[in-house]
């Protein structure tokens, strides 16, 4: 059988799919108003502030993400482990 080693290029591919999921889902709970004009907006900015803080968030960890991982040349069975925790 071929021994074959888990790429950390292939790990942080990975990891890009599962940031990419969680974005997609907070985006789900974003509503249009009800009316298509500025002032229908002025009621959801506690909710669309809360959404920018969380994608502000989660852009800092995804770059962190890829400037740790050029430190990696295989992915090891902790390093995998490690970033399951790291993207749940």
């Amino acid at each position: 059988m071929l021994d074959r080693k888990t790429t950390s290029e292939r790990l942080a591919t990975f990891s890009d799919g599962v940031f990419a999921v969680i974005i997609t889902i907070m985006v789900l709970d974003l509503k249009p108003p009800e009316e298509p004009t500025l002032h229908a907006l002025a009621p959801l900015w506690p909710l669309l502030l809360s959404y920018a803080v969380s994608y502000l968030f989660i852009a800092i960890i995804w770059v962190n993400h890829h400037h740790l991982f050029r430190f990696a040349r295989i992915a090891t069975p902790e390093l995998i482990w490690w970033n399951f925790a790291h993207s749940s």
